[in-house]
């Protein structure tokens, strides 16, 4: 049998390298083309090493493009990573049609972002489908479906690398026996029981430290590695990774800090302290937390919104607060060290220290 596959990025190569270990033609490629700054997709490099078929997947949408789909003649097709709504002809012109591979046990979590919805609702259970794709989003008959645990420290990052993508290789690879022996269902999903979210953005993750411990984590999980759980530090966004919940009690505030070391700096919550490993400012790239909250600690370092290059003073004391208290603001005494009463913003404050 003769497959055609519709992919981008490691996911789509590693099931094109799969097919070919299987002994199954694959009889040609859609893929991301090069860009003019040379990225290759991984799918399109490795089709073009072992001399297969491509074409670049948008141009799909054009009737030169279908021809040349046409051409390759296969007689089954996978979609494996497809970010792009093409005609139904791509589908359907193959004989025994096209399955596609979804993250999710469809029909629950339909949409771009279904691993990440599955986290920050704190579902334990998640997995994902093979389905023949239709005319709605994720809607169509399910091939196979399989399952799998999601860990109280998975994120969405974990979650999809050691588990989702190898285990949809092999569902891959298995939608391609059935089809080829005659025996691929073709289960119509329960559409009173569907859920659809939309793409995970940053209007969804902006953390409010006074919500329950849980849910805060859950949150941050859900957003790692993108977009990444947010909180406003000196009028930008700084957004966490790598984290993780304990039980520890500690007396504080919600979203106060409570101690910063080499390895990172934790926060209290709602029922539980969150330890932080890494966070990326505004504009920079990640860094271990222990680093950067010690750079921006430092009268040495240069806080974020300040052009001028010029050292910046510490963060405790870059504002005051005409005596009051501003609500869930955070700022660093020396590194190593916090200053009582500074606790990050759910509601834009930067920088500001107590007033007594």
């Amino acid at each position: 049998m003769r497959v055609a596959i519709i992919g981008q990025a490691a996911f789509g190569e590693a099931v094109f390298r799969r097919l070919r270990d299987d002994g199954v033609t694959v009889a040609g490629v859609a893929a991301p083309e090069p860009t003019s700054n040379g990225r290759v997709d991984p799918l399109w490099s490795a089709s073009e090493a072992n001399d297969i078929p491509r074409v670049s997947t948008t141009s799909l949408k054009e009737p030169d493009g279908l021809v040349k789909w046409k051409e390759f003649e296969a007689d089954f097709c996978l979609m494996a990573f497809v970010t792009e709504f093409l005609p139904d002809e791509v589908f359907t012109l193959p004989e025994h049609g096209t399955a596609q591979y979804h993250p999710s046990l469809l029909p629950l979590h339909r949409g771009k972002s279904a691993i990440n919805w599955a986290v920050i609702n704190g579902e334990k259970e998640t997995g994902l489908s093979i389905f023949w794709p239709d005319k709605g989003i994720d809607t169509g008959p399910i091939l196979l479906r399989k399952r799998c645990e999601i860990g109280p420290d998975d994120t969405v990052g974990s979650l999809y690398f050691n588990h989702l993508f190898p285990m949809g290789v092999d569902a891959m690879s298995e939608a391609v026996s059935l089809v080829a022996a005659g025996e691929a269902p073709r289960a119509e999903q329960d559409h009173a029981v569907a859920t659809f979210e939309p793409g995970c953005r940053d209007q969804h993750a902006e953390i409010h430290w006074h919500r329950p411990a849980q849910v805060v984590y859950d949150l941050i999980r859900g957003c790692d590695p993108r977009p990444g759980a947010w909180t406003l530090f000196n009028e930008e966004k700084l957004r966490f990774f790598d984290c993780r919940l304990t039980g520890e009690q500690r007396p504080g505030m919600p979203g106060q800090v409570l101690d910063i070391d080499d390895e990172g700096f934790s926060i209290r919550l709602n029922g539980g302290v969150l330890r932080v490993g890494r966070v990326q400012h505004t504009g920079k790239s990640k860094l271990p937390a222990g680093e950067w909250a010690s750079h921006v600690a430092s009268p040495q370092g240069s806080a974020s919104g300040n052009p001028s290059g010029s050292p910046s003073p510490p963060l405790h004391g870059l504002r005051e607060s005409a005596g009051v208290l501003l609500p869930q603001a955070i700022a660093f005494g020396a590194p190593g060290s916090v200053e009582p009463g500074f606790w990050f913003s759910g509601h834009g404050v930067s920088a500001t220290r107590r007033i007594t």
